[in-house]
């Protein structure tokens, strides 16, 4: 099992290494035809995960138990960690 999944990866790398030769625009259109291959039902799953969170950060905010940053600082402070 472990050297399939060593194997998957190396064919995986191979194949990214042979997509990158592609020109812009044959990539263009690889993206296109492999986007619609994904599972988009593991986005759904996180949508409602983060509308849970949402709602429960949102109940925590007005009952006291979190504060709040402006928009400004919260730019800032990623601004900084990305440096």
């Amino acid at each position: 099992m472990k050297s399939e999944v060593i194997e998957m990866a190396r064919r995986r790398s191979e194949i990214e290494d042979e997509a990158m030769k592609l020109s812009p625009r044959d990539r263009a259109l690889l993206v296109e035809r492999l986007l619609p291959t994904l599972d988009r039902g593991e986005d759904v799953d996180a949508e409602e995960i983060w509308l849970q969170e949402a709602e429960k950060r949102y109940q925590e905010y007005w009952a006291g138990q979190i504060g709040s940053r402006s928009s400004d600082r919260v730019f800032e402070d990623a601004k900084s960690r990305l440096k």
